[in-house]
């Protein structure tokens, strides 16, 4: 009886590779990666033509084969303490969308408690996650140090924090917003302006409060006692009730639009008519204050611009490995609407 010989082994199949592509669609290997990246610099009808070519091969990106050969993974870790607010996650959406253009996804991680251990747990955790650089939006005081320190020769830029003497920081100028709404206030001819602050571990409510407080004093005018609220609608509306009780209270500025909201509801429920009783004025400018009823005078945050600059801050440090003290402030504007007038004579 012979033996059957067992049959040739054969050689296991190549997979599509990069250059398959490249053949297929007329283009070079190096039009092949930065479509496969997201690159923003290939025309259009020559990014159909790759796909078109990847889809009749089945070709599927090796990012992470990518990542270890060039020593990048195109991936910006974001920290923060919280979504909640308007101006964090107005900030990450603008973060993100920059960040595609430039061919990067971003990743996400929300730290539970505002302490300088948190923030390095969010570190390690990013460090495990193969970022290339981190964004920290850094919207509270760390409840456990005086001033944040981070991780050294991290590739980093900080969102809204006093950090800029050791890190990149990038900000919206939030006591020249301030000024901005108190000045209006004062030059439509009201006495003194109201002021309804934020949480007090805020930088953003710290530095609006510091800008309206120094605004007063300079023009020699009296200091109101400061009204506190946590950035809610519900907060605004408590102080509104206390407000509208008090007939000398004919100008408020509000340290959010949220908190403005809830003010002119409570002022409308005691009969104190807006403006023609009392002049409101927000922060923030939400794509729905021009909606309020009136339509609410506020100051503009540019988030849009603090995104693409917290992006290109970053990618300046991962692609020259520098560093940048310093802080970058983001000009603010003032949108006059219908919620402010001068006072009855």
């Amino acid at each position: 009886m012979t033996q059957q010989k067992p049959p040739p082994r054969q050689r296991p199949k190549r997979g599509v590779s990069m250059a398959d592509v490249a053949r297929l669609a007329g283009v070079s290997s190096q039009t092949v990666s930065r479509v496969s990246t997201g690159h923003p610099g290939v025309v259009g009808s020559t990014r159909e033509q790759v796909l078109a070519a990847m889809k009749q091969l089945g070709y599927r990106p090796n990012s992470a084969a990518r990542a270890l050969k060039r020593g990048e993974f195109r991936t910006i870790g974001v920290t923060l303490f919280t979504l909640a607010t308007t101006g964090n996650s107005r900030t990450v959406e603008a973060i993100a969308s920059h960040a595609a253009e430039e061919g990067y996804a971003i990743t996400l991680i929300p730290v539970a408690s505002p302490t300088q251990d948190g923030l390095l747990g969010a570190f390690t955790r990013l460090g495990e996650l193969a970022v290339d650089g981190v964004i920290v939006i850094m919207e509270v005081h760390l409840l456990d140090a005086v001033t944040v320190t981070l991780p050294p020769g991290a590739q980093v830029v900080v969102v809204d924090s006093d950090a800029g003497d050791r890190y990149t920081v990038v900000d919206t100028d939030q006591a020249d917003g301030a000024r901005q709404a108190v000045r209006h206030l004062l030059d439509l001819g009201h006495r003194t302006v109201w002021h309804l602050t934020g949480p007090a571990g805020s930088f953003a409510s710290q530095r609006r409060a510091d800008a309206w407080r120094a605004i007063l004093t300079e023009a020699g005018r009296p200091v109101p006692e400061v009204r506190h609220g946590d950035w809610s609608a519900e907060s605004g509306y408590h102080a509104g009730l206390e407000l509208a009780a008090d007939p000398e209270c004919t100008a408020v500025f509000a340290a959010n639009d949220q908190m403005a909201l809830g003010l002119l509801r409570a002022f409308h429920e005691r009969g104190r008519r807006v403006p023609d009783d009392v002049s409101v004025v927000g922060f923030d400018d939400i794509p729905d204050a021009a909606s309020f009823i009136p339509p609410l005078t506020t100051v503009h945050q540019d988030f849009a611009a603090v995104g693409r600059l917290c992006v290109q801050a970053v990618l300046r440090q991962i692609r020259h490995q520098t560093t940048e003290p310093g802080t970058t402030l983001v000009p603010t504007r003032l949108v006059v609407r219908a919620s402010t007038a001068p006072p009855r004579p």
